[in-house]
Parts: C-alpha cells; sequence; structure tokens
C-alpha cells in the first residue's frame, strides 16, 4: 500500500478483465478530486490503501481509512472527497447486481434474484481487505484469467457472507412514492430524449414545483441530476461495445462530448476517453 507525507497528485485508471466480465474495476489517488453527489446502478466495493476518504451516504457523514472498506448500494445517492491531508488511495470493484445475487445465491442455496443489501457503515475487516486487494491486483495483472476469477470470485463471496444483510422486504408504496417511481420510470424511458420539468410533473399531476421537491426529497437527487447519473450508467455498454466517446455523449443524450465527460468524471473520477482506453 503508498505511503506517504505529501499530497497524492490526482492519478485513475478506470479497467475491466474478461476475469469478471460482469463488473468495472479503478485503482486511484486523489488530492484535489471530489465526486459531486451521484449514484451508480451497480454496487461500489472499495478498499481505501492510504489516506481516507470522507463521503456523505444515507444522510451520515463516513470517514474510511486504510484498509476500511466503504460499500455502496445500487442506486443510493453519495459523494467521496479526501478526509486526510494526503487524499486518499483506494481501489474499486463495481460488481452489477446480478453477479452479487449468483453469488449470494450459491452461498444460501436459495434461488434469488434479489441482490443482498452492504452495510452502509465502514467495514473494518483487514483479513477481507486484502483479499479483495489480492484480487483486484490479479485482475489488473491479467497474467492468469483463472487465478484471477477464482480469486475474485472467492473475495466478494466472502464480502457477502461476512457482512451481507438481508434485502429489505417491500413496504407498501404509499402515494408519494408511487408518484416518484412514475418520475424515475418517465426519465429512464428514453434518456437521449428532451424533457421539460412541466412534462415531468404532468405525468405524476403535480406542479413543477411540487415535482422537483418530491423527487429531491426521496431520491437526495434534482430530476436532472437524477437522470443524468443515469444517462453515465448507461453510457458504460455503449463504450464496451466500442462506442467512441462522442457518438457515446450523443446517443445517451448529453449536449456534447464535453458535458458528457463532465458528468462521467464527477461520478467515475476519470474522463470515459481513459476509461474505454
Amino acid at each position: 500500500m503508498p505511503r506517504t507525507s505529501r499530497p497524492f497528485t490526482d492519478e485513475a485508471r478506470f479497467f475491466r478483465s474478461p476475469a469478471l466480465p460482469d463488473a468495472e474495476l479503478l485503482t486511484a489517488r486523489f488530492f484535489r478530486h471530489a465526486y459531486a453527489p451521484h449514484w451508480h446502478e451497480g454496487f461500489v466495493v472499495a478498499i481505501i490503501t492510504a489516506g481516507a476518504e470522507g463521503y456523505d451516504y444515507r444522510g451520515e457523514r463516513h470517514v474510511a481509512g486504510p484498509l476500511s472498506l466503504a460499500c455502496i448500494n445500487p442506486g443510493e445517492v453519495h459523494t467521496g472527497e479526501r478526509a486526510a491531508d494526503v487524499g486518499w488511495a483506494y481501489r474499486v470493484f463495481y460488481p452489477r447486481p446480478r453477479t452479487m445475487a449468483a453469488l449470494l445465491a450459491e452461498l444460501t442455496g436459495r434461488d434469488t434474484a434479489e441482490p443482498p443489501r452492504l452495510p452502509h457503515q465502514v467495514l473494518r475487516d483487514d483479513a477481507l481487505a486484502f483479499e479483495l486487494l489480492d484480487a483486484h491486483l490479479l485482475l489488473e495483472r491479467g497474467e492468469d484469467l483463472l487465478e484471477a476469477q477464482t480469486a475474485a470470485f472467492s473475495a466478494l463471496s466472502a464480502l457477502l457472507s461476512r457482512h451481507a444483510e438481508a434485502a429489505p422486504a417491500a413496504l407498501p408504496q404509499g402515494h408519494d412514492d408511487a408518484r416518484v417511481e412514475t418520475m424515475r420510470q418517465r426519465l429512464a424511458a428514453d434518456i437521449a430524449e428532451p424533457l421539460t420539468l412541466r412534462e415531468l410533473a404532468a405525468c405524476v399531476e403535480l406542479s413543477p414545483f411540487h415535482a422537483a421537491r418530491l423527487f429531491a426529497r426521496e431520491t437526495g437527487m434534482a430530476p436532472h441530476a437524477w437522470r443524468n447519473a443515469l444517462r453515465v450508467n448507461r453510457s458504460l455498454a455503449l463504450l464496451r461495445r466500442g462506442k467512441s466517446v462522442a457518438e457515446t455523449a450523443a446517443a445517451c443524450g448529453f449536449a456534447d462530448q464535453s458535458h458528457y465527460t463532465r458528468h462521467f468524471r464527477r461520478a467515475f473520477g476519470v474522463a470515459p476517453g481513459r476509461w474505454r482506453g
């Protein structure tokens, strides 16, 4: 793990591995960079290797230091910035919900499509942190896909067996919940389609002001910010298929390449061109 008393220089590498095709991976160190409020369609499993990261999540402030695990569940808004004088360094897994659900089903012997829930508090489990770090390094090196895949599945399974929580039981949907879900579906129906707040509010029979306030209260993000985060998440599939950054930006409804790059960097800490490479 890196040790330094001098501030880190911001640098990040996003990569993928055929040993874990349903996940993105990040290795980074940051000093100046700060994540704006954002969310991911998959899980975030981050292992801090130096310094400390502070982040807001589920209405609380968290600080994760060396060998701590910072885990974020799918769809949940969070931030991220340095919480130490030098900044922070970490390695991150972004596994998809279906991958984690399949691993949980194998562990429990119960066939379920429901993904697990990871604790929202910072986890301290040194043995697990080292296991996840070893797997991440093997995936990055790419020397032996069988070894890397075995290590990754073993480490993620250990995370689930030791720390996963049962998915919360579905509660009866209230009127506001139903309206927010209707707005989510409208925002996601065609991410490239121009959409006004008045049009969004009309689908739930509210005024634009009331609709925007309700959506932000329930999701933690304004409708436009939530939709841009969705666009960034959906753009990954196009980048994986070899689409250029400009093509991806246009297909996902961003005004231009710089608009897309700005939002991508806020969510992942790197530009989409570097991620694609």
